[in-house]
């Protein structure tokens, strides 16, 4: 689905990436499939459930161990000071954001700390990591439904539609 909705979107003139519609593509399925097919099977729709969440958790660790084992950090050893200064002056930024801005803007309470842990994820990694950090809390503390819509959905799917349209936009300007 997230296949065919990418060529659609390139037929319209916009080009994103493959796993910016297969993400669309899922969270249609995700939220619409329940409500609309809940026996297509003969049995409920499997959705918030342990198995899923255990399927997510694996898939979600193996997919940060790959990219991790397939990171060659050792090309970078020229570049280590000046990567670890910014590296730092991130962190102080991403924290600053997190504990001044964004936690009082969603509302102070557990939904917008587990929101602030994706938020740390992005700023200093990636939604994979996003997605760590929020289990991580989640596991910990209780689930967050609240979050675990919003990060995604900013992180990974508004970002990169942002993205496609202000990076063309910005070289056809300068």
């Amino acid at each position: 689905m997230g296949f065919l909705l990418n060529g659609i979107v390139a037929d319209l003139g916009l080009k994103l990436p493959l796993f910016v519609t297969c993400l669309f593509a899922g969270i249609l399925i995700t939220n619409l499939t329940p409500k609309n097919l809940p026996t297509l099977s003969g049995m409920p729709w499997p959705t918030r459930t342990p198995a899923i969440a255990l399927i997510a958790d694996v898939a979600l660790g193996t997919f940060l161990a790959m990219s991790l084992m397939s990171m060659q950090l050792w090309t970078l050893i020229d570049l280590a000071w000046p990567v670890l200064t910014i590296l730092a002056a991130q962190f102080v930024l991403a924290v600053t954001v997190t504990l001044f801005i964004l936690f009082p803007v969603m509302g102070r309470d557990y939904d917008a700390a587990v929101v602030c842990a994706g938020f740390g994820g992005v700023s200093l990694g990636s939604t994979p990591t996003a997605m760590a950090n929020m289990a991580a809390v989640a596991q910990h503390f209780g689930p967050s439904h609240r979050a675990f819509i919003i990060v995604p959905l900013v992180s990974a799917f508004f970002i990169d539609l942002v993205n496609a349209l202000v990076i063309p936009f910005f070289l056809r300007t300068f």
